[in-house]
């Protein structure tokens, strides 16, 4: 829990190194979208690697159904829209393979 709670304050740059380095397969997944990083996967995962996710300071948003992490930028109301029209997205791993 301790390293959950460190890892929920880590902005997006610094997620984005920790992803690269400790889990790669989640880094080519992961989409940032505004200042927060997200993760979807097109079927259920087992609970090793969402133990791993959640580790890594990410919480699951079941309307979105996506692994979101706040890189340190907490809300305190919901979006009652789709982030991703309102913010830029992009994934990374599509511009470090550039």
């Amino acid at each position: 829990m301790k390293r959950r709670n460190a890892n929920r304050a880590l902005n997006t740059d610094a997620l984005l190194g920790l992803l690269a380095k400790e889990t790669p397969n989640f880094f080519d997944l992961a989409e940032v979208v505004g200042k927060w990083v997200w993760i979807q996967f097109s079927d259920k995962q087992p609970p090793t690697v969402t133990s791993v996710l959640a580790e890594l300071g990410f919480h699951w948003n079941n309307k979105r159904q996506s692994w979101q992490h706040p890189c340190g930028q907490y809300r305190d109301k919901r979006a009652t829209f789709d982030p991703r029209q309102k913010y830029t997205s992009y994934f990374p791993a599509d511009r470090k393979a550039a």
